[in-house]
């Protein structure tokens, strides 16, 4: 997870803020950064790799499979204050764009007057982690003006991992919850947005996620970015949005994944093939071969300590554009948006000064895997990103920090 999962490394979802409406009626809320981590406490290849391997065990063994390492109680991944109940009552829940359940520790949740067991019994396994409990219909708020009577979620009275968090809120495709109710393996839970989309029409007119990040430079009083519920906040965006279908591929389809190829200056070093826009992988993640052959143009070594290229100020210089190519669309990460932000250098166990590349290898050739590549986070602090569930699809646009030099 970077600044995860959403929103990664280190955002919280504040929703004591007022909503900010955009065009046709969706509803923004604020992203807000607290504290950096530590010196030294984060991984961002060790996290990415095992998210992964949580994306592949999931393929493996089933749908109940979702995809949420932690990594260690070092690190904090994006949490949601949402509030449950009537009169509610209010829980900090890890906010994942790569599953689809929503639930709580037994041990936090308070029963109100709106709470309603099912007694039908619900587990999802996250690679690392995992939750076992009963599903209870309730009262669940995510913002001013967002509410959901009757959501279901998971009261978990067995939780491994996820130290620090009263539970999760899942915003990924609602596919990802076929299995969890093992009385029942074959029906689908509603999630949170789609609810918000079906109870709240006028103000949520469509199943849509606008996904908007600021810089991690900037200043920690400047907001985090915007997460928008019922389609695009256009103040937040260059342009047009430009849409590409869910991609067919079997392995990748139930995530929110599409097809692409990667050009490094002029040459193509990935075909167009199936991979995962997932904002809880902090960098991005091409197969082998086509790293390979971005290492080599690179100079790129590697850096020990965090798995990561390290490059010399000259070969900084001599970077040319990283090219994603999407449905007829390019979106460009200049030589600034391919290296890790050198503010933040110690924070992963680098050296002040370095110069460290984003791109990692995700250890498939490519066609071999499930997906041959992620556009994870860094990707979408460049490029405004939309999630719409209405019509299958995933945007994208430029922002104002697309080509900024802010790393």
């Amino acid at each position: 997870m970077f600044p995860a999962a959403l929103l990664t490394l280190l955002l919280v979802l504040s929703t004591t803020g007022s909503p900010v409406k955009a065009a046709n009626s969706p509803i923004s809320v604020p992203i807000t950064s607290p504290p950096k981590f530590s010196n030294g406490t984060y991984n961002p290849v060790a996290h990415d790799r095992a998210r992964l391997q949580a994306l592949r065990d999931r393929s493996k063994h089933g749908k109940r499979f979702v995809n949420v390492p932690l990594i260690n109680n070092n690190y904090r991944g994006c949490t949601i204050p949402v509030d449950i109940g009537d009169p509610p009552t209010r829980y900090n829940l890890f906010l994942d764009s790569g599953s689809a359940n929503t639930w709580v520790r037994a041990s936090k949740y308070v029963p109100t007057s709106s709470s309603s067991p099912t007694e039908r019994p619900v587990e999802a396994i996250y690679g690392t982690g995992s939750f076992k409990g009963f599903e209870f219909l309730d009262t669940v708020t995510v913002g001013p003006g967002l509410t959901v009577i009757g959501q279901s979620i998971g009261v978990a009275d067995e939780v491994e991992d996820f130290h620090g968090y009263d539970g999760v809120l899942g915003i990924g495709p609602v596919a990802l919850t076929l299995g969890t109710l093992t009385q029942a393996p074959t029906e689908q839970i509603p999630t949170v947005a789609n609810n918000l989309h079906t109870q709240n029409i006028n103000t949520v007119p469509v199943d849509v996620l606008g996904i908007f990040f600021q810089s991690l430079s900037g200043s920690p009083l400047e907001p985090g970015g915007q997460l928008t519920f019922g389609g695009a906040d256009s103040t937040l965006y260059n342009g047009n949005i430009a849409y590409t279908p869910i991609t067919n591929s079997e392995s990748a389809r139930d995530y929110w994944a599409i097809e692409q190829s990667i050009t490094y200056g002029n040459t193509e070093i990935l075909r167009t093939t199936a991979g995962i826009v997932d904002c809880g992988f902090t960098l991005i993640g091409i197969a082998t071969e086509a790293f390979n052959l971005y290492k080599a143009a690179t100079g790129g070594e590697f850096y020990d300590a965090n798995g990561l290229l390290v490059i010399s100020d000259d070969q900084y210089n001599a970077l040319q554009d990283l090219k994603f190519n999407v449905r007829g669309e390019t979106y460009t990460l200049t030589r600034n948006g391919q290296i890790w932000p050198r503010s933040l250098n110690t924070m992963i166990r680098g050296e002040v000064g370095s110069i460290y590349l984003i791109v990692i290898d995700i250890g498939t050739e490519i066609g071999e895997g499930d997906y041959d590549f992620v556009n994870g986070y860094v990707f979408m602090q460049r490029f405004y990103t939309v999630f719409d569930a209405t019509n299958h699809q995933v945007g994208f646009a430029t922002t104002p920090f697309t080509d900024a030099d802010i790393n």
